[in-house]
Formats: C-alpha cells, sequence, structure tokens
C-alpha cells in the first residue's frame, strides 16, 4: 500500500514551524489495495461457487465411499483413482476457502486494520511510543489517536531519525491560558458540556480546574477554600466521582492500639467531630488493660433482591416454590458463580406480595464488598429463568428487599455483609480508674438507655449509644461507602455484671457490617494507606475475603470501645463537660468574624 510521506526538505520547513501538524496522505483501501481474488478468470461469485460445490461434492463423495468400505470390510488406507481425485480436489478446495475467508477473518481480529495502513516497521515503533498515553483510559477518556509529529522518510539521511523524539517535546508543551480561557467561556456558554471535559481535554487535572473556574463564572460564588492541587484526579475518573471541582480535606485521627483477638491494631478515624477520638481511644485503652476483645464472625455474605411480576399471584408462587426447591439449588447455584471468581451464591429467600416476587439472593464475595459481584449473578440467573418463565417481567433488578442504604428489619435479622459479635470482660479496677465510674451504673444505664429507651423510640438496630459515630468515620477513613452506615450501624449493646459484680461483660452485636478491602474508594491514595496501617490493604491472595472479615472485626471492636467509653461518661456526668473542652473552640469567635 502507498502512503504519502514528507520528502526530507519538507521535513525540515515543518520543523521549524509551530505548531507541529502531521501531513500524511491517506488512499481508499477498497479501491486501491489490490486482492488476490482479482487475478481469478471468473467473477469472484461463480468462483466462490464452484469451490463451495467442488468442496461438498468431494466431501459426499468420500464419506460415502468410506462407508461402502466399513460395510464391506475393506480396509480404508486402500484407494483407488477417484478417490485419490477427490482427496486432491478436496484439499484444494479447502485450502482456497480457508485463505479466502478464513485468514481475513482472522486478521480482522487480530490485527483490526484500519484505513490508514502503515508499511514500515521501524516508523511503526516510532508510532507506538509516541502514541503511549500519559493519562489512563478510563470511562470517560477519549481513546483516540493523538496527534503525532512527522514521520521521517527512509530517503532521509541516518542521523534525522532520531529527530522525531526530540521534536515530540514540542507536542508535550503545556497549553497556554489563552487556550484555557476558550475553554472556560465554551463551558459557561453551554457549548462544550462540563461533564466532557476529560474527554476532550484528555487531562483530568486540567478539566478540574476549567471545571471549577466555569463554575465559579456561572454561579458567581468563590471556591476559594476548596482545595484544588495535591490530588490524583485520574485515580476517580470512572469509578469515584464525576466531575470532581476540588477535593474535601477530614482530619483522621489514631485510636488505640485496640487489642482484639490478640493483635494490636491502629484504628483510623476520620471525623470532624471533636472528642470522638479521644472517647474512642480511652475505651481502647480500658480493653487493653484488661487483655483484650475478641470477636467472631457470624455470617459473610452480601444480598441483592431483584423484583419480578408476572400475570398472576399464582405464577409468582411457582417460581418462588422452583427457588426454594433444595433440587434446583445446585442448578441455580452453577448460573450464578459463573459470574465471578469470588462470588458463590449461598441461599435464596423468596417473598410474594400478590403478582410480585422478591428474591434475595446472598452470596459470599471475597475481598469485595461486593454490590456489583451479586448484582452480575443475580442477572445471570435471570436469564436463565426467563427459558423455563417467559412470562416473567423483571421489573428491578434491585426491589429493596437487599436491603441497601436503607434501616430495615431484614437486615437486622437476617444480616447483610458481615455479622460479627465482638466482647470484652473489663476488670472493675479499670472501670473505676480509667473509666471513672462503677459496674452498676454501667449495667443499670445500658438497660435504661440502650434497651428500654430505644424500645419506647421504636428503634430499629439502633440498640446502642453511638456506633454510627465509629463506623462512619472508620468507613471515611478506609474508603467505604458513607451511605452504608445506615445499616452497618445496626447494634445491640450488652453489659452485664460477673464474678460477683466487680467485673463488666460488654458486648456489641452488629449483623450488617458491609466493607470491602478492594474496588470504590479503597484503591485511593489516602484511604489505601488506613487499610495498610490495618494490615488489610488489598485482596488476600492466600485466603480470599480474609482482609474484608478482619477490617469488619475491627470495625466492631472499635464500636465496642466507643460505646464503653461514651456510656461510662454519661455515667458519670463526663458528656457534657467533656464536649465544652474538646469540641468547642477556645478562639474569639467575634474577632474571627470581624477578619
Amino acid at each position: 500500500m502507498e502512503v504519502g510521506r514528507l520528502s526530507a526538505t519538507e521535513h525540515n520547513n515543518t520543523k521549524a514551524s509551530k505548531p507541529l501538524k502531521m501531513k500524511v496522505k491517506f488512499v481508499d483501501y477498497e479501491k486501491d489495495v489490490v486482492k488476490a481474488s482479482d487475478a481469478l478468470p471468473l467473477p469472484l461469485y461463480l468462483t466462490n461457487a464452484l469451490f463451495f460445490t467442488l468442496f461438498f461434492s468431494v466431501v459426499y463423495f468420500l464419506l460415502t465411499s468410506w462407508r461402502e468400505k466399513i460395510r464391506t470390510n475393506t480396509p480404508l488406507h486402500i484407494i483407488n483413482l477417484s478417490e485419490i481425485v477427490a482427496i486432491l480436489a478436496f484439499v484444494a478446495s479447502f485450502i482456497y476457502l480457508l485463505g479466502f475467508f478464513g485468514i481475513d477473518f482472522v486478521q480482522s481480529l487480530i490485527l483490526q486494520p484500519s484505513n490508514d495502513i502503515w508499511a514500515d516497521h521501524d516508523d511503526e515503533e516510532i508510532i507506538l511510543k509516541d502514541d503511549a498515553r500519559k493519562v489512563p483510559c478510563g470511562q470517560a477518556l477519549n481513546c483516540s489517536i493523538p496527534k503525532m509529529a512527522p514521520i521521517a522518510s527512509p530517503k532521509a539521511a541516518p542521523e534525522a531519525a532520531p529527530k522525531v523524539f526530540e521534536e515530540k517535546a514540542m507536542i508535550e508543551t503545556p497549553p497556554t491560558a489563552e487556550e484555557d480561557e476558550e475553554i472556560i467561556k465554551a463551558v459557561v456558554a453551554g457549548t462544550i458540556p462540563s461533564y466532557s471535559l476529560e474527554t476532550k481535554l484528555g487531562d483530568c487535572k486540567r478539566a478540574a480546574s476549567i471545571r471549577r473556574e466555569a463554575l465559579q463564572r456561572v454561579t458567581g460564588k468563590s471556591l476559594e477554600g476548596l482545595p484544588l492541587e495535591g490530588f490524583d484526579y485520574e485515580s476517580i475518573l470512572g469509578q469515584c466521582c464525576e466531575m470532581p471541582v476540588g477535593y474535601i480535606t477530614i482530619p483522621v485521627g489514631i485510636a488505640g492500639p485496640l487489642m482484639l483477638d490478640g493483635k494490636e491494631f491502629s484504628v483510623p478515624m476520620a471525623t470532624t467531630e471533636g472528642c470522638l477520638v479521644a472517647s474512642t481511644n480511652r475505651g481502647c485503652k480500658a480493653i487493653n488493660l484488661s487483655g483484650g476483645a475478641s470477636s467472631v464472625l457470624l455470617k459473610d455474605g452480601m444480598t441483592r433482591a431483584p423484583v419480578v411480576r408476572f400475570n398472576s399471584a399464582k405464577r409468582a408462587a411457582e417460581l418462588k416454590f422452583f427457588m426454594e426447591d433444595p433440587d434446583n439449588y445446585e442448578t441455580i447455584s452453577m448460573v450464578f458463580n459463573k459470574s465471578s471468581r469470588f462470588g458463590r451464591l449461598q441461599s435464596v429467600k423468596c417473598a410474594v406480595a400478590g403478582k410480585n416476587l422478591y428474591m434475595r439472593f446472598c452470596c459470599s464475595t471475597g475481598d469485595a464488598m461486593g454490590m456489583n459481584m451479586v448484582s452480575k449473578g443475580v442477572q445471570n440467573v435471570l436469564d436463565f429463568l426467563q427459558n423455563d418463565f417467559p412470562d416473567m417481567d423483571v421489573i428491578g433488578i434491585s426491589g429493596n428487599y437487599c436491603s441497601d442504604k436503607k434501616p430495615a428489619a431484614v437486615n437486622w435479622i437476617e444480616g447483610r455483609g458481615k455479622s460479627v459479635v465482638c466482647e470484652a470482660v473489663i476488670k472493675g479496677d479499670i472501670v473505676s480508674k480509667v473509666l471513672k465510674t462503677n459496674v452498676a451504673a454501667l449495667v443499670e444505664l445500658n438497660m435504661l438507655k440502650n434497651l428500654t429507651g430505644s424500645a419506647i423510640a421504636g428503634a430499629l438496630g439502633g440498640f446502642n449509644a453511638h456506633a454510627s459515630n465509629i463506623v462512619s468515620a472508620v468507613y471515611l477513613a478506609t474508603g467505604q461507602d458513607p451511605a452504608q452506615n445506615i445499616e452497618s450501624s445496626h447494634c445491640i449493646t450488652m453489659m452485664e455484671a460477673i464474678n460477683d459484680g466487680k467485673d463488666l461483660h460488654v458486648s456489641v452485636t452488629m449483623p450488617s457490617i458491609e466493607v470491602g478491602t478492594v474496588g470504590g474508594g479503597t484503591q485511593l491514595a489516602s484511604q489505601s494507606a488506613c487499610l495498610n496501617l490495618l494490615g488489610v490493604k488489598g485482596a488476600n491472595r492466600e485466603a480470599p475475603g480474609t482482609n474484608a472479615r478482619q477490617l469488619a472485626s475491627v470495625v466492631a471492636g472499635s464500636v465496642l470501645a466507643g460505646e464503653l467509653s461514651l456510656m461510662s461518661a454519661i455515667a458519670a456526668g463526663q458528656l457534657v463537660k467533656s464536649h465544652m473542652k474538646y469540641n468547642r473552640s477556645n478562639k474569639d469567635v467575634t474577632t474571627v468574624a470581624s477578619a
């Protein structure tokens, strides 16, 4: 194929001009390329028909001949002249058909040729190097080939070849303020959508900066104080946040060390509430001085519950019986499990509401929190069920029987994510010296506040003092979904006097801790560092799921420490005093306001 290239003179002239432009002459591939079929004496369709007919005719002849030999017990290797001719014709027709259809098909899959074919291998290497992107090709990025430097003519002097790489630096010069100003005006005017900046610019940081300035001009409000620099915007592209204009800073404090199951953990907590980290830290101290806490994982399974509809309640009930029949479980499980290496179906529980059916799938998800994983498995099962239940109408992949990001009795009773119970025995002298109260006062307060008071309020999973505080802080620090704090904070705190009333047994039972150590916000730099501090960063290769389960236990242990400390502060009448000390600024507010 011909490809127009720059002559040596044109190359030198172009080098001196700015900006650099590539002059490549593209040719019509279909028109100019000489094909092998053009040399055939017959029209192409007649040639194809001839070889197709020959191929199937000789195949039929050979099969018939060999069948007759088998019937008469004649050895197959004894062949006559007609069979030799037939075999040769078979080989010839097969080679033709393979060459005409097969090779072109394979090339279209592997090589994927476009209309601009580069014949020179040396030039191809230059193009590949020049096309190396500095930006990840994410969901919103434009993955088209960028403009490249001119390609040196093969007739040019040998020393001219490296100049292509020297000229590449001219293309990578940063955009000017005038260029950014034009884009900002276009975004303000609405001619360029704000959400498409990453795609058009190929630079996430620059896109965020331009979007931020356009937003300030449109709203007339300043974003001064919202940081822009110092963040990797490429890391959130297509997975964490769309249309960023900056990032917020939340201070991260450390509570601990927390002695849990014989190991010490320094617990990162991202919060803006004063006294929270200090209070949790005091609880960790009391637990450590009493020998540490222990935890037990009761259940590990993420759920998703689609809703489907039939023409009658009878048909909905038929599918319910089908799904809950033990004889069908193996088939359903096999269909579900093919969506992931780690997703394994554990159970399916169905509920009928008229002619609507809700199916609550529960599956293990390895070290991921697993919402996407279980959703893919559910979709596989729904597609499979459509064959036997063609009248099934899938209303939604989620019918809220899961239940995600909402307080629900089904999660409180059945559990969702990791179900953990954590306990500790706090010695009486530690209660008095560290927590500044006594065992009897704590037991009485827990019964009247966390149990009776919550029951009077009609609480759903809220039989605790402030589990949500600790869960939210740990979730923000470790990159979890903060909205899942709702069901993850379901907790019942129990306190009981033991050893003749001298010591305190305290426990928290949390049936719906939804955490993961891979995916989502866990791979951002700050959150990844906090996970690394806990020793649960990423996936556990030896025992998948171990890291996520360990993180759930740390969350429960931290809640235990927080519950113990806050309840002690309330029992000792220290709550208001401590908050006035740690949660109030000593600055003169009037002075700050006037400044």
